[in-house]
């Protein structure tokens, strides 16, 4: 399975799959242009159309692909997503004929309280709960949902892609070096990130295995987040700690 960013609206992602045979999906279409352009040039067929969560930017142009290739919508059970054709919810599978693709759904409160994410062909289809170094802003959810579902998506195999829903690498590592800034694996992941970005490229996908070294979001109970915590009053316990981290994301400013 081919596992294609396409940059869309200010600096999202919306995630092209596709066969060797031209069969396709897309993730999170905030806009359809984007889509129509990676079909026409690849000479792909779409076959379907996955959504993480309600937000317009990433839902935006599903109603318009679903119209023009009549493809089934999988989606959350959530009615704001009224495009959906087909719900699916935590522990179940979906299977695709075309492209021959089986995704596990996990469901990942946080972010919103109906996110869900796509698990399967070695990616992670994660839309805004999990960030390249950092983690979606909880607008609905509690420090302690959004915890636990991080703590689901660290339990994935490391090898596995992360595939977010936003170019945010650069700033969230740029808050990470506040928090870790003796942390090795995180220096070597930015330089790789600044060369990325000045060849215009994608700093995504990331391995899980780079996340969980690099992520102070999934790194609560390592000494050095620990060791920041402590200094800002909340080394209680790892919820205390995620809510701290997420509280000092939101007004970062670098």
């Amino acid at each position: 399975m081919h596992v294609v960013p396409l940059p869309a609206l200010a600096d999202n992602y919306i995630w092209l799959l596709h066969d060797d045979s031209g069969q396709a999906l897309v993730v999170d279409p905030g806009e359809a242009a984007p889509v129509e352009a990676a079909l026409a040039a690849r000479k792909l067929n779409l076959r379907a159309i996955l959504l993480t969560h309600h937000h317009a930017d990433h839902i935006g142009g599903a109603g318009q692909l679903r119209e023009r290739y009549d493809v089934p919508v999988y989606a959350p059970d959530d009615d704001r997503i009224g495009v959906a054709t087909h719900r699916v919810n935590d522990g179940q599978s979906l299977q695709l004929q075309q492209p021959a693709a089986r995704f596990d759904i996990m469901a990942v409160p946080g972010h919103t309280l109906s996110h869900i994410v796509y698990v399967g062909e070695g990616v992670l289809l994660c839309g805004d709960t999990l960030f390249s170094l950092g983690c979606g802003r909880l607008f609905e959810g509690t420090p302690t949902q959004m915890l636990a579902s991080l703590e689901r998506l660290a339990a994935l195999p490391g090898d596995t892609l992360v595939c977010c829903g936003h170019e945010y690498t650069a700033a969230n590592g740029r808050f990470a070096q506040t928090i870790e800034p003796a942390n090795a694996a995180l220096q070597q992941r930015l330089d790789q990130v600044t060369k990325l970005r000045a060849e215009q490229r994608p700093s995504v996908p990331a391995t899980l295995s780079s996340e969980l070294a690099c992520n102070p979001f999934l790194r609560v109970n390592s000494a050095e987040v620990i060791d920041w915590c402590r200094r800002h009053g909340a080394a209680n316990d790892a919820v205390a700690r995620f809510a701290a981290l997420r509280s000092a994301k939101d007004e970062f400013r670098a």
